[in-house]
């Protein structure tokens, strides 16, 4: 067997696709819609046929209500829901299941805590790890209108004066082999895309 066949995990395992970036991160080719990660990892698990992991619904009382008071959260308080999310993604990945996310994941070390999914995952093992990110981007400019347009409809509990303070905590190590990608194409490219991309690491036959 080649030693490329030998490193290419095992399809019965699953695969947890993130879709991650800040919030409001893009806008539809519908100039009167738009879409965000939410949208986009929504859609990926319809085209997968696979479960759907929101990360906002993990949120605490505490943290949307310090959110919404446009207060930015602090390690100590996302901690424990990454760690939730970890397990909700362990939970899947455990039955061999494949799993769409939306979560922001804007930093390494809250990434690292949701690489930790994958029971067998060892830090900096990127390649083979069953957690896989793909990060929508976008200027300041549209994130910010597209956020302050849902907070007008009270669509979500973050305001746009906290867009900043996550574009300045968003960071990417090359060595991480983050898919980024333009938020404002279609989000049926994306999906579509993302799709082809991780055909073989799937376990889904929906594909």
């Amino acid at each position: 067997m080649a030693g490329s066949d030998l490193l290419r995990p095992d399809p019965a395992t699953g695969l947890a696709i993130v879709i991650m970036g800040v919030s409001g991160c893009g806008k539809s080719s519908d100039a009167n819609s738009l879409f965000c990660r939410r949208t986009v990892a929504a859609m990926l698990a319809d085209a997968l046929g696979c479960g759907f992991v929101e990360a906002d619904d993990y949120h605490s009382h505490a943290n949307k209500e310090k959110m919404s008071r446009g207060v930015p959260l602090t390690d100590e308080d996302r901690l424990p829901w990454l760690e939730s999310l970890r397990d909700a993604i362990r939970e899947r990945l455990g039955r061999g299941e494949d799993v769409a996310v939306s979560c922001s994941a804007l930093r390494l070390k809250y990434r690292e805590v949701l690489r930790q999914g994958d029971i067998s995952y060892k830090p900096g093992s990127y390649e083979t790890c069953r957690v896989k990110f793909v990060c929508l981007e976008a200027s300041a400019e549209v994130i910010a209108g597209r956020v302050e347009r849902r907070a007008a409809e009270g669509g979500h509990f973050m305001p746009a004066s906290l867009v900043r303070s996550q574009l300045d905590l968003l960071e990417i190590d090359a060595a991480e082999g983050i898919t980024v990608v333009d938020a404002t194409v279609p989000a049926h490219a994306i999906v579509q895309a993302t799709v082809a991309q991780f055909r073989d690491e799937l376990a889904s036959t929906a594909c």
